[in-house]
């Protein structure tokens, strides 16, 4: 078991940057492979980004390369997702996803996070 806990999401004009955090408690977070995915209203959960159990590897969707960098700190059992050049099409909740595999499809994930907002205005 793990737990997910997401954190940094917010308004912000089109063009500025966030930074999301996801902590992650209980099992060795080592083990897992982190993900973000993000869900916006009406759709369906959707891969943004994935990175792998030691940080060595990383893969984005298209709509966010260039864009966007995930990273993870085992020391202190957390992922980021740091986005810049922010989009309206960006606005939807973000969620942290963890698993033993990779996956780019929500339904292989095992864990969650609650999400954070993100709205970008226009």
């Amino acid at each position: 078991q793990v737990q997910l806990v997401e954190s940094g999401g917010g308004l912000v004009q089109a063009g500025g940057s966030l930074r999301l955090s996801c902590a992650a408690s209980g099992r060795t977070f080592s083990i897992y492979v982190m993900s973000w995915f993000r869900q916006a209203p009406g759709k369906e959960r959707e891969f943004v980004a994935t990175i792998s159990w030691t940080g060595g590897w990383t893969n984005y969707a298209d709509s966010v390369k260039g864009r966007f960098t995930i990273s993870r700190d085992n020391a202190k059992n957390t992922v980021y997702l740091q986005m810049n050049s922010l989009k309206p099409e960006d606005t939807a909740v973000y969620y942290c996803g963890a698993d033993r595999e990779f996956g780019t499809h929500h339904t292989e994930y095992d864990y969650w996070g609650q999400g954070t907002q993100v709205t970008v205005s226009s």
